[in-house]
């Protein structure tokens, strides 16, 4: 008996890969999609209490409203969210079940996963976001385990000295948020001053609180070594040690190169290093190959968000059907 070959296979079930199986879901094609952890993954892994900075009109997808309480909606109203889009359209969605490797067919790809298992399927969707691969320092010390790239929640870090680095939006949410819980902070930031697109709401809490000297920071500084009970700073006047307990490496997270190389994927010659895809279909140098969501813009992660890439799915899905009625 021959083996089942979807239409279309989608990697990720983030805002993106959900908004492409809703639209293959709404034209009756065939389809599956795999993720390698939860739903959302990425906004499951975001701080206990984030806030989100768009509207929840547009992170809205599926054309399936979503309300929330304040103008901005949180994380927890985000996933409720989105466990019910995929409640009332019964996507077909498979957890745990991380894509290790496409292989190319005559006709079709076939998706290899970590579970031994693998999937046949005419055209593959990858909407792998960026969330799961931090920008590492690349110092000694990083691996220790008092130094987090992900900020779940503040109560751990009561009564400690944090070191908080980066300049940008996570960076200093997460400053704020642990100063306010009782934590001695820190920050180390790069350039000579903060982000200046940090959340408008925020921005002015955060420079008032460095002001007064409630936050510490460094400017112009790069951290050169953690150890465990303090790190090392190189700042304008030469090197410092200042005693920590925990470092919050709020750097910024990448797409995961080594697997969208390994798909064959080519890539622009910039320091954005953005997939090259049809702007028009998001397909892929590889004919039947796409990319939706946030991967789209490379490394240029502040580029591209849930509300700028939710017609991804539209987009690709309808390029399919054009495709698959012309094969």
């Amino acid at each position: 008996m021959a083996e089942k070959i979807y239409d279309v296979l989608i990697i990720g079930a983030g805002p993106s890969g959900i908004s492409a199986a809703i639209e293959a879901h709404k034209n009756d094609l065939d389809y599956i999609v795999l993720e390698k952890g939860f739903l959302v993954n990425s906004i499951y892994r975001f701080p206990t209490n984030m806030q989100f900075f768009s509207t929840s009109e547009r992170l809205e997808i599926g054309s399936t409203p979503f309300i929330s309480h304040a103008d901005k909606p949180s994380r927890q109203e985000a996933l409720e969210y989105y466990r019910r889009i995929v409640s009332s359209y019964n996507l077909k969605i498979k957890f745990r079940m991380r894509v290790t490797q496409v292989e190319q067919i005559d006709g079709y790809f076939k998706v290899l996963t970590s579970r031994k298992e693998h999937y046949n399927a005419r055209k593959v969707i990858v909407a792998t976001g960026y969330y799961d691969k931090p920008r590492r320092l690349d110092i000694p010390g990083e691996d220790l385990p008092k130094v987090k790239h992900y900020y779940d929640d503040a109560h751990p870090y009561i009564g400690t000295d944090v070191l908080v680095v980066g300049a940008a939006n996570s960076a200093c949410d997460v400053a704020l948020e642990t100063w306010q819980k009782g934590a001695r902070v820190t920050m180390a930031v790069r350039s000579s001053g903060l982000y200046e697109k940090v959340k408008y709401w925020i921005l002015p809490n955060i420079e008032n609180r460095i002001k007064e000297g409630s936050i510490s920071a460094y400017f112009n500084t790069t951290v050169k070594e953690i150890r465990e009970d303090s790190v090392i700073l190189s700042t304008e006047e030469g090197e410092i040690e200042i005693e920590n307990d925990y470092v919050l490496a709020m750097t910024g997270y990448k797409p995961d190169y080594q697997f969208l190389e390994a798909l064959g994927l080519n890539f622009d010659n910039t320091e954005s290093r953005k997939p090259l895809i049809n702007p028009d279909s998001l397909e892929s140098n590889i004919k039947g190959i796409y990319l939706a969501g946030v991967i789209v813009a490379g490394l240029n992660t502040s580029e591209l968000f849930i509300e700028n890439t939710r017609d991804h799915g539209k987009i690709i899905i309808d390029h399919i059907l054009e495709t698959l009625s012309s094969e």
